[in-house]
């Protein structure tokens, strides 16, 4: 098995940019038959619990009145207690499907409708962890190996930083001797990354989506299990109107204790929300990005995002790219389903809160971008604006909270300050005393705590009664490590709360966030970077607990569980991001979830797969300009295809030429480049053989002792001397080729 081909013969598939401003009217053959009553009921439940709520309140402050300050609380407080309440209700309906979804017995898989499935595993990355990424690739391509269907695994690079690049293609030499025969490896690295991942997606349909079925799209940090595969297609076999399949992705591999937190969360809790999701939405289901799978000629005809007019951040590229095609998708006829019942789905969460911070930072702007979607998109279905305002709301509501914080702290102030009027301009037998209703307000408090916790309480619930959690973690630690996260959430969410509104504010300000890889890595930060990172979290808890004390020490401890949080961010995000401080808390028996006591195997193949990618040696921009014959034997790995105009120029590119001409050496020339140019002279297979033969020409003539211009003609042919003299390569210490060899032509 050599087949070294990197990319299969183009086979496009027409993605049209799709018009918001057209309803697209979906045929009613293609309408799913939902159970509206579902609907009805989370909807229902939540504005009756809204409503309950803002009327206690209510009562709460207008014992004597309300005042300005006071209806602008109370404006604040229905709008956040709707949130709470909404995950309150899709909990209970999540805990009520876990438990019934449990106790049904498993259809087993169809290997008939699997035999005739043309599946692609599409895997985008961007300046990723090479070995760790081809090792997740090569391990699942074994896992395919001689299951029924047709399987290929295809790596869409985005890659845009050079020395990254040349890993990636060595790499991909490697695993074309390691793959099975029966599952391909295709390798595809943008020229240009137009429209970030969105883009990089519609690149493969565009050029290869014909090809396939269906695609299973992964994210550089996801691992799936091969009946989780093999399921995926099956559903979709099964279900000819589907046009997207999302799983509930579990996350593993972090050893931090904030990763260990999430992990904890999202095996205990994620669950239940995913099932609460699924039983409402029922075939107009949301879409996540990865860990799913997607009918190719649906998403093609039907998902083909346009730019929003203006600049960035709102207008511009759709960078929460996810959300809006499973609308587009719905609004073309097609299902979209949430399949929580489709174990064996993974993925590697933020190791730390600042990591969670910066991937929020870009996920804010995407998802505040939705406002754009919902104003201009007609033909949307309800539910899908439904799962486009909560993406929204998920990120306005930290800054709603500390706004209802700061209000609370202007009214109490107000109260502290102001001068009582016992008796007014009209006669009255007693006097009017300036309160509100403490004893109704303690009982609201109570109630909201109880709405708020309630989905914690339904995932310890299902862990209790699932015989995975009692057998592998057992009761008490099933119970320990739900207290343990509790607490830590409750540690963590305020300052979760300030860098969000500090997202938020961000982007409506103007500033776009970029486009930068996530951290995937358990190595932390410092004291320093962390103290600095948390500085504003820090000034706003003293402010906060100092002003409270202020007012009155009760209102301090009213205010506390915020406050400590706020105060001690520093330290809560340093210790929490420490490797260690996950490990102890694993040996304690704190936070551990099945997967901790059973590694999921596709886990566990792709970290043995690692080994296979030790040491290897790609090529350096030196040695390519050095070693014609190399610049040739990588051709392959290289896309030709540039998307310009006939008479464009690719600036980058055309600089690196300039300099070419104007270097005297090599190493002069390569440290005269910007990224950009150094990319650009690696995608591009014919200019890089033209500055090889330049350099070599030059080099030929000071060693002969000739002017530069009377260098020989270009050789027709490039060929290596193994045993020719080198000279040093600054990176490797590899060496050029020597004047026997530039005579040759190698």
């Amino acid at each position: 098995m050599t087949e070294f081909r990197a990319r299969p013969l183009e086979f496009p598939l027409l993605m049209p940019d799709q018009v918001f401003a057209d309803p697209a009217a979906s045929p009613d053959r293609f309408r799913p038959k939902s159970l509206i009553w579902r609907k009805v009921f989370i909807l229902a439940a939540t504005l009756l619990l809204t409503g309950w709520a803002t009327h206690e309140m209510y009562q709460v402050l207008s014992v004597s009145g309300l005042t300005v300050f006071e209806w602008a609380l109370l404006a604040v407080f229905t709008v956040n207690i709707s949130w709470v309440c909404f995950a309150f209700v899709n909990a209970l309906a999540g805990l009520w499907s876990a438990l019934a979804s449990d106790r049904q017995a498993d259809d087993g898989i169809c290997v008939q409708r699997l035999a005739r499935a043309r599946t692609v595993i599409a895997f985008p990355i961007y300046n990723e962890d090479v070995e760790q990424i081809f090792a997740t690739v090569l391990s699942t391509a074994q896992s395919l190996s001689g299951m029924p269907g047709q399987f290929e695994c295809f790596i869409l690079s985005d890659t845009t930083d050079a020395e990254i690049a040349l890993r990636e293609e060595a790499a991909f030499e490697r695993i074309q001797k390691l793959r099975p025969d029966d599952v391909r490896i295709r390798y595809r690295r943008r020229t240009f990354n137009l429209h970030r991942k969105s883009g990089n997606i519609r690149d493969f349909v565009t050029r290869w989506g014909g090809r396939y079925d269906y695609m299973i799209v992964y994210d550089a940090d996801s691992f799936m299990e091969r009946d989780a595969i093999l399921r995926l297609v099956d559903a979709m076999q099964a279900s000819p109107k589907a046009g997207l399949i999302q799983t509930i992705p579990q996350l593993v591999g972090v050893e931090t204790l904030f990763g260990r937190c999430q992990q904890f969360a999202a095996a205990l809790y994620g669950p239940v929300l995913g099932h609460g999701i699924a039983w409402w939405a029922q075939k107009e289901g949301n879409f996540w990005g990865h860990n799913a799978i997607i009918r190719l000629k649906a998403m093609a005809e039907a998902a083909g995002l346009p730019e929003i007019p203006g600049r960035a951040p709102f207008g511009g590229t759709i960078m929460s790219h996810d959300f809006v095609e499973a609308a587009l998708l719905r609004r073309a006829g097609w299902n979209v389903e949430v399949r929580p019942d489709i174990s064996g789905s993974y993925e590697q969460g933020p190791p730390t809160i600042i990591d969670l911070v910066i991937r929020d930072r870009r996920w804010c702007q995407g998802n505040l971008q939705h406002t754009a979607v919902l104003l201009q998109a007609r033909g949307l279905t309800w539910t899908n604006r439904f799962h486009l305002i909560t993406g929204i709301f998920g990120y306005l509501s930290s800054p709603l909270w500390l706004l209802f914080i700061c209000i609370g702290m202007v009214l109490s102030l107000q109260y502290s300050f102001q001068v009582p009027e016992y008796f007014g301009d009209s006669p009255a037998l007693f006097p009017s005393w300036p309160v509100i209703d403490s004893e109704r307000a303690l009982n609201l408090f109570i109630a909201t705590m109880v709405i708020l916790f309630t989905p914690k309480l339904c995932g310890l619930v299902y862990g209790l009664a699932s015989r995975a959690w009692r057998k592998q973690v057992g009761i008490g630690r099933t119970i320990l490590g739900t207290v343990t996260e509790t607490l830590l959430s409750v540690l963590t969410a305020p300052i979760l709360m300030v860098t969000q509104t500090s997202a938020v504010l961000s982007v409506l300000s103007g500033r776009d966030s970029g486009w930068a890889p996530q951290q995937r890595g358990d190595d932390g930060y410092s004291f320093a970077a962390t103290f600095r990172h948390n500085l504003p979290g820090t000034v706003l808890g003293l402010v906060l607990t100092i002003s409270a004390f202020v007012i009155s020490p009760v209102h301090a401890a009213w205010l506390a569980p915020a406050t400590i949080g706020l105060i001690f961010s520093a330290p809560v995000s340093y210790v929490t991001a420490k490797r260690s401080s996950g490990i102890r808390a694993k040996q304690a028996g704190l936070l551990v979830t099945p997967h901790d006591t059973l590694l999921p195997p596709s886990r566990t193949a792709a970290l043995q797969a690692r080994e296979q990618f030790v040491g290897l040696r790609p090529n350096t921009l030196w040695s390519l300009l050095l070693e014609p014959h190399e610049v040739q034997r990588r051709s392959f790995m290289v896309d030709p295809f540039w998307p310009l105009d006939a008479r464009e120029v690719h600036v980058p590119l055309a600089v690196a030429l300039a300099k070419a001409n104007k270097a005297g050496t090599v190493q002069e020339f390569i440290s005269a480049l910007a990224p950009k140019e150094k990319m650009a002279l690696l995608n591009s297979c014919k200019d890089m053989r033209i500055t090889s033969f330049r350099f070599l020409s030059v080099r030929f003539s000071e060693q002969r002792g000739w002017p530069t211009g009377h260098a020989p003609a270009a050789p027709r042919r490039a060929k290596s001397n193994a045993a020719a003299e080198r000279s040093g390569d600054p990176q490797t210490g590899a060496r050029g080729p020597s004047l026997e060899t530039v005579r040759r032509g190698g």
